[in-house]
């Protein structure tokens, strides 16, 4: 199946070798904070002599307290370093896309976009610049947002081709208040990876494709831009396999 890739943490990839490897599955590997502060060049070498060798990767880089778009210039400081250090190991595994979270929530910024907007700008000219040299494309993940009007802006203020959206399945399906039709209508052009997962909208369960309520028939149908990588974050390799099939179903 083109461009599949299965997300693992790298903490728990040599938890799950033995399936990777018989199966030769491509990656979409997330590198939280801790493992950043622990891991060497030595385990990046290893990782590419073990792994990668014909495989295609993707990155998901940390988010849990960082803020692209922070007013406060220390937090923002913080979160550019963290990115770096996510492409000071690409340009080992030269991954063909990274994942970041936008960190936009309406109600910590006051409904007041721009101003988040403003202070985003300030993160993304300093990376933007290191995806564009490694030919490695950024994707923008939709996380608490209700509409996709701030994802969009982001991404025409910078008319990069290294610089789109990651949709994110199960996000959408508990925090979005407009339409499927309305999503794909504003960002189908800027999509270069979608996540792909399920839940009953009750909270961020990642079931397994068409386990929960998404309607995943209407998002391939309504859907057009295929020529991207499609990333399953189901979290048990039971659903793992289990959407696995399903993608192949939906995808014909």
């Amino acid at each position: 199946m083109v461009n599949s890739h299965i997300h693992v943490p790298y903490n728990r990839l040599y938890d799950y070798i033995d399936i990777i490897t018989k199966e030769r599955f491509n990656l979409e590997i997330y590198f939280n904070s801790q493992s950043l502060d622990q891991i060497t060049k030595k385990d990046i070498e290893k990782l590419k002599n073990v792994f990668f060798d014909e495989l295609s990767l993707s990155f998901h880089a940390p988010f849990m307290d960082l803020s692209p778009g922070a007013l406060d210039s220390k937090v923002r400081e913080v979160t550019i370093e963290r990115f770096n250090q996510v492409f000071d190991i690409a340009t080992i595994l030269t991954p063909k896309s990274i994942v970041f979270h936008s960190g936009y929530e309406k109600w910590k910024y006051a409904f007041k976009v721009n101003t988040w907007l403003e202070a985003s700008l300030k993160t993304w000219e300093k990376i933007l610049p290191r995806a564009e040299q490694l030919k490695t494309k950024i994707a923008i993940e939709n996380i608490f947002e209700e509409d996709p009007e701030s994802l969009r802006m982001l991404v025409e203020k910078f008319s990069s081709s290294y610089f789109g959206i990651c949709f994110d399945t199960g996000h959408f399906n508990i925090f979005s208040k407009k339409s499927l039709e309305e999503w794909i209508c504003c960002l189908n052009d800027y999509i270069f990876e979608i996540h792909l997962h399920d839940n009953n909208k009750n909270f961020d369960e990642h079931l397994a494709i068409g386990a929960g309520c998404f309607d995943f028939k209407k998002f391939f149908e309504l859907f057009k831009n295929k020529n991207c990588i499609y990333t399953i974050e189901a979290h048990t390799p039971e659903n793992v396999f289990k959407s696995i099939r399903m993608l192949e179903q939906l995808i014909k």
